[in-house]
C-alpha cells in the first residue's frame, strides 16, 4: 500500500471514530467499536507517516488528499 493511499484513509476514520466516541459517551455507552477503528487509523497514520523519506507537514496534506482522490477516480 502506497503511504498516500494509507494516510487519507487513516485521518477519515480517526475523524469518524472521535464523533462515535464522543456519541457513545454521551449515551453513556462504552465505546468498544470506536476505540478499535482509532487503533485502526492510528496504524495507518503512523505507517504512511513513516514509509516516505520525507515525511509530511500538515501543508502538504490538501495536496495527498487530493493526489489520493484523483487516484481513486477513473
Amino acid at each position: 500500500m502506497d503511504a498516500d493511499t494509507a494516510m487519507v484513509p487513516g485521518i477519515v476514520i480517526g475523524a469518524f471514530s472521535l464523533i462515535s466516541i464522543f456519541s457513545a459517551l454521551v449515551d453513556r455507552r462504552v465505546p468498544r467499536a470506536p476505540a478499535i477503528t482509532v487503533l485502526i487509523a492510528t496504524g495507518l497514520i503512523v505507517y504512511a507517516a513513516n514509509t516516505p523519506p520525507t515525511g509530511y507537514t500538515v501543508a502538504s496534506l490538501p495536496e495527498t488528499f487530493v493526489t489520493v482522490m484523483v487516484n481513486l477516480l477513473p
